[in-house]
């Protein structure tokens, strides 16, 4: 959980591909979720945030991986109150 959206877009690739080489059965993202690529300051840095379909490019490079279910958290949730953020839980092929 919020990883990705700290690495170089660049570099996703190879993101994605050790979260599939090191999980067994299920990945689970919790990222913010934007549909176009964009990039956020952060602490006043650029270059070092990144919003995007972390999800969808994952399931677009590592074919046969299925979406099981997803959620958004929302901030002023009282139980659980996070940040923004969208939750994918995907499944491997088997």
């Amino acid at each position: 959980m919020g990883v990705p959206i700290h690495i170089n877009p660049d570099r996703l690739p190879d993101v994605y591909d050790r979260m599939f080489s090191a999980s067994r059965e299920y990945v689970l993202m919790c990222e913010y979720y934007n549909p176009t690529p964009m990039e956020i300051e952060y602490r006043g840095h650029r270059e070092r945030l990144f919003k995007r379909d972390f999800a969808g490019e994952f399931m677009d490079r590592h074919k046969g991986v299925e979406l099981v279910d997803y959620g958004f958290i929302y901030y002023r949730d009282p139980i659980f109150p996070l940040g923004d953020f969208t939750w994918f839980l995907m499944r491997k092929p088997q």
